[in-house]
């Protein structure tokens, strides 16, 4: 995780685990209900769209819970119906499709740095209201979250990846050019609230200059917005082995050799198994 926290990380998994629990329960009931879901991540680059999408999908089947990330449209995509390549990604029933970024593109990124004229950009409002109208209308369960931070931390974070080997994969030419126009930003989200929060598809807000405190408000509040989803696990059989549990035989190939420990995590097994 990225920049400060008022948690360190013992305290946050200790916090997240009851939430993920309730969230595990809730996929119960997604699946032996036949609901389906939507949630929709949206916000400025790195203010932790991917790491509240990890917090969902770590603990949910895969075959369940899908993540949908789609690329720059192809050259035929971008001449359908704007809508149509995130309809095929839409959940089926027992379904839960988390979109890191979404249709929203047009009215954020696509406005912002040039590559949706101001037409395109008023069609688009013009038509999502009726477009999320429809899917509610059909049962779509839809969440549609905004990731807040400050240019400040913003900045801490674009610095982190800089100099991180490991999350220097996350910088593109855009975020080059975003981080000039914060302000742009701000601007085009609260044109896109002001059309797009309707009673049936509210926005919801959430600050992450602390990201892990942001990954909790975020997962408690999802959590408050779906009915009691506490369901009674289902009995399954399961006698004890009539023998021994047998252990591993080789043949054919030997395993590798297991991985070097450091010498400290060595001599601590040593000394519990002496307790």
């Amino acid at each position: 995780m990225s920049g400060d926290s008022k948690l360190n990380r013992p305290e946050y998994e200790a916090l997240l685990k009851p939430l993920g629990k309730e969230l595990v329960s809730l996929s119960r009931w997604v699946g032996e209900k036949g609901k389906r879901i939507v949630v929709i991540f949206e916000g400025r680059d790195t203010a932790g769209k991917g790491g509240s999408i990890d917090m969902f999908a770590r603990v949910l089947n895969p075959r369940q819970c899908r993540v949908v990330a789609l690329p720059s449209p192809s050259k035929r995509e971008q001449s359908q119906w704007y809508f149509q390549r995130y309809i095929d990604h839409l959940p089926a029933a027992g379904e839960i499709v988390l979109f890191d970024r979404s249709w929203y593109n047009r009215a954020g990124v696509e406005k912002v740095m040039g590559y949706a004229d101001e037409a395109q950009v008023e069609a688009f409002l013009k038509a999502v209201p009726e477009f999320e109208r429809h899917l509610v209308d059909d049962g779509i369960m839809l969440f549609k979250y905004w990731l807040c931070c400050d240019q400040s931390v913003q900045e801490l974070r674009f610095g982190n990846r800089l100099r991180n080997p490991m999350k220097r994969w996350k910088l593109s030419p855009i975020d080059q050019q975003a981080r000039l126009h914060y302000d742009a930003y701000t601007e085009a989200r609260e044109e896109m609230l002001r059309v797009t929060h309707t009673d049936f598809a509210p926005w919801t807000l959430i600050e992450f200059n602390d990201q892990q405190v942001g990954r909790l408000t975020l997962l408690r509040d999802f959590l408050d917005r779906v009915p009691d989803t506490e369901l009674p696990l289902a009995e399954i059989d399961w006698p004890p082995l009539d023998h021994e549990p047998s252990k591993e035989r080789y043949s054919v190939l030997q395993p590798l050799e297991p991985y070097k420990l450091p010498d400290e995590i060595e001599q601590r097994d040593m000394i519990h198994s002496w307790d």
